[in-house]
């Protein structure tokens, strides 16, 4: 642990690495913003203080890390791409505040989108609103608590292959006071929840759907740190989906929720997917913040 005596600076010096970050990541092609993004998130100061910098006259500022540490995660970032949500160990997602680290993907606001979705789609359904909702490959856990949040009777199950997103998930159930809403299990998809098999009122994800050979081409800060097994969706990118299409039936109640989130081109294919099925019914597409055909709703029979 660090010692409290490098936890805290004074206003100048803070200045003087704030100066600095910026002139770095003009220099690296990085935004500028993110230096007083993470210096809010870090030092806890805010927007104004920064812009104006007023907080130059303050003779101690208590940071989170050693200013040392934080230097040296700058320039991972300057250097190595490294996302400043890792640096910072935590991102904002909806109301909540989201701890992060390289075993979870960063929180996208394109998936905030996701729980509006069921809260529309559950709107003048009160059986559905009740009962037990999945959320699958959980990471981080945002779906989870959104769910938990936007379902105040339902039961909600988190389910991650990984233990190291599932520690950081139920964190983040803990620290938004969510823990006694959402069950946490380990395994792949449905598996862990075979004993609630036909008696689940929804499911939602957001799981991989990269195409494998898409990975390299993403930001370097997303092909470097986040992590593959939350991201590489196979060959054509619709491995997990085309699981999750074949396997929710048997899981689902008849009237049940699906939904997915997607990547832009792959609306038709899952489309197709769920009509062919069989098992689906009143499918629907919806698009992101930024018109892009991101989500895939549908009924069970």
């Amino acid at each position: 642990m660090a010692d409290e005596r490098q936890l805290q600076v004074s206003g100048i010096e803070l200045s003087q690495w704030r100066d600095a970050a910026i002139s770095a990541a003009a220099s690296a092609n990085v935004s500028c913003a993110e230096v007083d993004w993470l210096l809010q998130e870090v030092a806890g100061l805010d927007s104004l203080a920064l812009r104006i910098s007023s907080f130059k006259e303050k003779p101690q500022i208590q940071l989170k890390l050693p200013l040392q540490e934080l230097s040296k995660l700058w320039q991972q970032r300057i250097n190595e791409n490294l996302p400043v949500q890792y640096i910072a160990k935590n991102t904002p997602w909806r109301h909540f505040n989201i701890k992060v680290s390289p075993s979870v993907l960063i929180p996208r606001p394109e998936t905030e989108s996701i729980i509006d979705l069921v809260t529309a789609a559950t709107a003048d359904n009160s059986k559905i609103i009740q009962g037990h909702w999945a959320d699958l490959g959980t990471g981080s856990g945002i779906i989870a608590l959104g769910l938990a949040t936007a379902l105040n009777e339902a039961i909600i199950h988190a389910v991650d292959s990984s233990a190291q997103a599932l520690s950081m998930a139920r964190i983040n159930a803990e620290n938004n006071g969510l823990s006694n809403r959402i069950k946490f299990y380990q395994g792949s998809w449905w598996e862990p929840l075979n004993f609630l098999k036909g008696e689940f009122s929804g499911m939602v994800s957001n799981p991989p759907y990269i195409p494998t050979n898409t990975l390299p081409k993403l930001q370097p800060e997303v092909f470097k740190h986040e992590p593959h097994l939350a991201l590489d969706g196979g060959n054509d990118g619709l491995e997990c989906i085309r699981h999750l299409v074949d396997t929710s039936s048997d899981y689902l109640k008849p009237g049940g929720i699906w939904l997915v989130e997607m990547m832009a081109g792959q609306a038709d294919r899952v489309t197709q997917m769920l009509n062919s099925n069989g098992s689906y019914s009143k499918i629907e597409i919806h698009r992101d913040l930024a018109g892009i055909e991101r989500f895939a709703l549908a009924y069970k029979r």
